[in-house]
């Protein structure tokens, strides 16, 4: 079967191979290396509120740590 495309045609196959979602590509890269998890970390340490809650949240949880293990061994 003979068809003849367009220069039309050709274009818009080439725009859609080479359009790039800059947006999302960081994160499609960390999906196919399979490193989401490190991905989610380092985005969550460079917004301001997500660093102090996990610093808070980090202390809180050694603070509880600490207090349980003060408690077993007779401090308090």
């Amino acid at each position: 079967m003979n068809a003849i495309m367009t220069k039309f045609d050709i274009d818009a196959d080439n725009e859609r191979e080479t359009r790039r979602w800059d947006g999302l590509s960081e994160i499609d890269q960390a999906l196919r290396e399979n490193r989401l998890m490190e991905y989610r970390i380092k985005k969550s340490w460079a917004d301001p509120l997500g660093r102090k809650l996990t610093i808070v949240g980090v202390s809180l949880i050694g603070a509880v740590f600490a207090f349980l293990i003060g408690a077993s061994i007779g401090l308090w």
